[in-house]
């Protein structure tokens, strides 16, 4: 039988800059379809920079 898909979902966020995934965060998929973008600090370019949402592997 096929896994059911859960409501609230674990995703990645990935700076836009570096390309490095440095957050992981819960996003709730009946809320919010869009993809996240949020401005969160990166530790490697040392300032804050947008992170947009991806699929953790």
């Amino acid at each position: 039988m096929a896994a059911k898909k859960q409501v609230v979902e674990l995703v990645a966020l990935q700076c836009s800059v570096c390309k490095r995934r440095n957050y992981t965060t819960a996003k709730n998929r009946r809320n919010t379809q869009e993809k996240l973008e949020l401005s969160k600090y990166c530790p490697f370019d040392r300032k804050h920079t947008p992170h947009k949402e991806t699929k953790i592997k």
